[in-house]
């Protein structure tokens, strides 16, 4: 796995994989930043819940639930450390959209977190990780 960084002004970046995808990071304004992108700290949470997802709904569709729509909402709380910061908790929050089984849902919530999404894998070594759901039928 290889990521590329260039910079493009002050402290305004865009990360590019090996298959062409970029995303944009940034600094705030109070450090100099253009407030143009994800903060490298966003960037991991959005890691946790595009991580998860991406199990998630693999998993609901291997056991035929009728998933129409995810949507998945991340909050994290930092403690200040002596030069830097680090998450502390995690919560996940996934609004599932369609006609699915609770128990399902909940299953593949637990295997993605306590399994299979490398992203929390490694961050719960820091951070208490914790989610709820919600289902909204159709």
């Amino acid at each position: 796995m290889k990521i590329t960084i260039d910079h493009l002004k002050d402290l305004h970046m865009e990360a590019q994989n090996e298959e062409g995808g970029a995303i944009r990071m940034d600094g705030t304004t109070e450090i100099g930043g253009l407030e143009g992108g994800f903060s490298p700290m966003q960037l991991l949470l959005a890691g946790v819940g595009g991580c998860s997802a991406i199990d998630i709904i693999g998993i609901l569709e291997k056991q035929k639930q009728d998933l129409q729509d995810l949507k998945v909402v991340v909050d994290g709380d930092r403690q200040n450390k002596d030069t830097y910061s680090e998450f502390t908790t995690i919560h996940i929050n996934y609004i599932f959209t369609g006609d699915l089984d609770e128990s399902k849902v909940e299953r593949a919530i637990n295997l993605s977190l306590d399994k299979y999404c490398s992203v929390t894998k490694t961050l719960e070594k820091t951070s208490d990780i914790t989610h709820s759901f919600e289902i909204i039928s159709n």
